[in-house]
Parts: structure tokens; sequence; C-alpha cells
């Protein structure tokens, strides 16, 4: 560690992607001290704070973000609000963290992202895939040219409609108004930003998106092509009231393929003229560690260049775009 000092993160949006996946992991991570969390219902708040001992609570955010003792901010609301609190972080002067995706679109990621490249201050984007250990070990097979030249990546994501999307209960991940593409909008990005990090940057992307069944305002049923900028190709196809639950990546080479899923927990396969391999890579239980983590290491060690920052993210939104016909 350096003899710098410690670096102290507020939380706005102390919710359910918090107690697990994030939260504990700014916490536990050494050279991160987690101070302040916020969330408007003061209750809740409140709880959230006694339960993972940390001694500051806010109902409101300009109160966590103007506080002296609050270096940077953690922001883990709903999309639609990431640009509204993002602003006022910048504003601030502070560096920040927000939940994937940065925003709903890429226009308000590109105002979010220059008013942070605007006053030269760090923003990261939790798109935690990055640097997963599984991941990780993808890329190295590709770097290692196990599957020889790269040819196409394929991903086909499909889950049957829950009884919450069926009934009329309230849900903001499938609310137009807020994510605009439903599911789409919350888990397809994970994996484009990954394939972007793994084979690089998508420079050309086509597609089609529809709200096929119904169940809700959102859109529920995509489709999509794409280049990357090595003359890689890729498809993909989400649909979410299928009957299979299914989230396969498919990986071609000249010589080889390797299979994986983005989100269940399976083994990733490697085949190749070189090299069989398969390998069960289990995720650590607080997911965004390494994430964290990597950020420490790069604002206070200063030895580590993270993979996921504001300009990654905003590609990733605009490959999002395109495929919605938005851009």
């Amino acid at each position: 560690m350096s003899s710098k000092k410690l670096m102290r993160w507020g939380i706005i949006g102390c919710g359910n992607v918090t107690e697990v996946k994030s939260g504990p992991a700014y916490k536990n991570t050494l050279g991160f001290e987690l101070v302040a969390v916020m969330r408007r219902d003061e209750e809740k708040a409140k709880d959230y704070s006694k339960r993972h001992n940390i001694k500051k609570y806010y109902t409101n955010a300009d109160d966590l973000i103007n506080d002296t003792e609050v270096d940077a901010v953690y922001i883990a609301t709903p999309p639609d609000t990431h640009k509204f609190y993002a602003l006022k972080v910048a504003e601030s002067g502070k560096i920040c963290c927000i939940e994937k995706p940065m925003t709903p679109n890429y226009a308000e990621s590109l105002e979010v992202y220059n008013a942070f490249k605007e006053k030269q201050l760090p923003l990261f984007v939790a798109y935690y895939r990055r640097s997963l250990p599984r991941f990780l070990k993808i890329k190295e097979w590709l770097d290692n040219n196990y599957i020889g030249e790269l040819r196409h990546i394929n991903w086909h994501f499909s889950k049957p409609a829950s009884d919450l999307d069926k009934s009329d209960t309230y849900n903001w991940r499938t609310d137009a108004n807020i994510a605009p593409a439903g599911y789409f909008d919350d888990l397809a990005s994970h994996g484009l930003d990954l394939f972007n990090f793994l084979l690089g940057d998508i420079k050309e992307v086509h597609g089609i998106s529809l709200n096929q069944q119904n169940n809700y305002t959102a859109k529920d049923a995509i489709a999509a092509c794409w280049l990357h900028e090595n003359n890689i190709t890729g498809s993909g196809s989400w649909n979410f009231d299928c009957h299979d639950s299914l989230d396969k990546v498919t990986i071609y080479g000249s010589n080889g393929h390797i299979e994986f899923s983005i989100f269940h927990e399976n083994s990733i396969v490697l085949e190749s003229k070189q090299k069989a391999e398969s390998l069960f890579i289990e995720n650590p239980k607080n997911i965004q560690i390494h994430h964290v983590e990597g950020m420490r290491d790069m604002l206070i060690n200063e030895n580590f260049i993270h993979p996921s920052t504001g300009k990654s993210a905003l590609h990733a939104n605009w490959v999002m775009d395109k495929i919605l016909g938005i851009l």
C-alpha cells in the first residue's frame, strides 16, 4: 500500500444489489472505507447502516455527495436516476462508480462521461465481469491463440417469463419509461460489454427489437448482428418469455471454439487442435470484489489500469442503442 490516506466511499441507493454483490466489497477492500449510505426510506437506510456497521446514513443524496468525509461515490440506484446523481457527483469534484448500464441510453451517458472528463475525474462503471477470474481465463485462452484466428461470436439468452412478469405488479426493470428494452437493458449490457473487452470494440451493429409477448411495456424480444473492429463477426438473440432458460456463448476460431455462459455459473470449455479443457471457476460471494479492488489498485496503489471505465461503458451504451434502433 502507498502512504496515501484511505479512500472513503458513500453509496447512493443501498438496495438489494448492494447487500452482497457490491456493498461488502467496498467495505472489505483494503484501502477503501465505506462511511455513508443514502436511501430515501429512512428506516431502510438506518437498517442498512446498522446491519453493515456503517457510521452514517442519509435520506438526501446531496447530503451524502457534499459530505466532506466522503471522497468517492458509488451510485447504485435504478438506471433512470444515474445521470441525475452522477452530474451532481461530478460537480462536487469527487470520484464515481456507477452501476451498469451507465444510463438508459447513449446520449445521457455521453453527458455523464463528458462531465467527468472535463474535470479530469476518474469514472468507473460496474461492468465487473471484466474483472472476474472465469472471464479472464477466457481472455487468456484467446490471447494464447488456442482457437486460432477468431471468426465469430454468438450469444443466445432466453428465459421463461416469471409470475411477476405476467402480473400487474410494478417492476422498474420492465417499465419502458425506465428500461425501454426491459431485461435486455439490465442483462444484455453485461455480455455486450464483455465482448468488447474480449474481442475488441464493436464497430458496426444492427438489430431488431419488439414487444413480442405484451407482458409489460418494455421490449422483450431482441436480435442483433455486429462486427468487431478486427473483423470478427457477431450475432445474438435475447427473449424473455421462452420455455427454456438458456445462456450460451460460443466463440469460433480457425482451430477450435470456446463455450461459456454470461450469467449461469457453469464450466468454461475450450476445444481446439492444441488444447481441450473444461474449467469450473466459481464466482466470489461478493461478486464485485475484483472490480472494487481494481479501482483501489488504480486510485491508491497506482499500479493498475482498470478495465471498466466511463469510456468503455459509454461504448456499451452505443452498442445497445444501435441494436434498439435509438441511434
